[in-house]
């Protein structure tokens, strides 16, 4: 098994009754139908759909659907799926849904997502993908990934479901048959989203202290930063520099690397960390540089290196098992300008009649694959880009936080602002997807 884990007005006289499901205090509203739909392909076992309904039940979905189809029929199906919420009349709460196909078939799903980003019925909406691999001869079956999330839920409402994901990812997280495994998530939510059937704006339990990271060894950031041709950037470098210097990150910077000096910086880094005489207790590595069509990034010499890469060379590292690793990108994932979802060429009365603004067409998306590509990234010359100066304030605003949820909170920011690139005249929207494997709270200020 292997986990992955990163709507629309019509007329005036309609804009009264159109929401953005973002409520109060950054945390989504979800007073709408919830609606579930499982895709699976017929190779799949009939418990794992058992214990699918029984999770989509626990987690207060009323409808619940089932299809069954090969995995290349899944979009076909998708596609019915949406036609059907947009012709539902009404806005939707939240739709949960869980692509079940055999092991390795499930390897590019983003166009699987994008197809629900585009249903107007879900605008401003959080949706919710699984992607299981649910064969009966898998390394790993979904059950006690779905079991724990099922359960956590009840037993805990007020936790939002980036705090249930991490405490789920604690308990699955296993060596089976000599080889690691561990659930990712995928994250472009911009609020708290609670399932469970309680205010989510209510005071949180306390969380398990072994639920949290123990960040009281050494901390090492990596800024590795294309200066040159890419004016701004220097204000991210050092708004990014002072905040880990606040955080007590031991930082060191090299700006205009070569596509190979990016990897070789980051083995000399991982490196230092395998021999440093104390405890090493988290590392940040922070890429700033123009990115490729493929999401990959460009040295100062123009070649490319694949962020991935970079990601499993600290991966390797000896001194950081069992510690989280930040991995912040600053660099464009393609040529795409996202114009947002809701009202486009808005005239004067729109805001006049206060209505809602464009939201980022691939946000409100949670993602969780059991094993915002294709944009460009914005970057002002005065003060730097959005995300690295949005991201500072947060985090120095509330140094003690968990960290997905201050990310979410830079995200809900990010989305609302509009930007405007250099060589583009109209105003487009930027959106944050976050990954994550983290398998307790990270508080990088106790």
């Amino acid at each position: 098994m292997a986990f992955l884990v990163s709507g629309t007005l019509r007329m005036a006289s309609q804009i009264a009754g159109a929401r953005d499901s973002l409520g109060r205090k950054g945390k989504y509203n979800l007073q709408g139908p919830r609606v579930a739909l499982t895709l699976s392909s017929p190779e799949v076992s009939a418990s794992t759909i058992a214990v699918l309904e029984d999770v989509f039940q626990t987690l207060g979905f009323e409808s619940c659907q089932r299809r069954e189809a090969s995995v290349q029929d899944f979009l076909r199906e998708l596609t019915g799926f949406r036609e059907q919420l947009d012709a539902h009349g009404g806005p939707m709460g939240c739709v949960l849904v869980a692509l079940v196909g055999p092991c390795g078939q499930l390897r590019q799903p983003q166009q699987l997502v994008r197809e629900l980003s585009h249903c107007g019925a879900l605008w401003g909406c959080p949706k919710v993908f699984l992607l299981l691999s649910g064969t009966s001869g898998g390394a790993h079956k979904p059950g006690a990934f779905l079991t724990s999330l099922g359960e956590l839920c009840g037993r805990c409402p007020h936790w939002s479901l980036l705090q249930l994901l991490t405490e789920v990812f604690c308990r699955t997280a296993e060596e089976s048959s000599g080889a690691t495994y561990c659930p990712v998530l995928r994250s472009s939510l911009r609020g708290a989203l609670c399932l469970g059937d309680v205010e989510p704006w209510r005071p949180k339990p306390e969380h398990r202290p072994s639920a949290q990271y123990d960040l009281s060894g050494a901390r090492a950031a990596l800024f590795l930063a294309v200066i040159r041709d890419r004016p701004g950037a220097q204000h991210d470098v050092k708004a990014l520099g002072d905040l880990c210097q606040t955080l007590g990150f031991k930082t060191t910077l090299r700006t205009d690397p070569t596509a190979q000096a990016f990897q070789e910086e980051l083995a000399r880094f991982r490196e230092q960390l395998d021999t440093h005489k104390d405890p090493v207790s988290c590392a940040l590595v922070a890429l700033m540089a123009h990115g490729g069509p493929q999401g990959q990034l460009l040295g100062a010499d123009g070649q490319e290196v694949q962020p991935e890469a970079l990601v499993q060379e600290l991966n390797c590292c000896g001194a950081l098992r069992g510690c989280p690793k930040i991995f912040l990108l600053q660099a464009c994932r393609g040529g795409h300008r996202d114009a947002g979802m809701g009202p486009k060429g808005r005239p004067w009365f729109w805001r006049w009649l206060q209505a809602p603004p464009a939201i980022p067409s691939h946000a409100d998306i949670l993602q969780i694959d059991v094993d915002a590509q294709g944009c460009i990234a914005y970057r002002d010359e005065e003060k730097g880009s959005d995300f690295i100066q949005t991201l500072v304030e947060v985090l120095r605003t509330d140094p003690r936080g968990d960290l997905l949820e201050l990310l979410t909170e830079v995200n809900r920011q990010v989305c609302e602002l509009d930007v405007l690139g250099p060589d583009c005249d109209e105003r487009r929207k930027a959106c944050l997807e976050i990954y994550s494997s983290l398998r307790r709270r990270l508080c990088l200020q106790v």
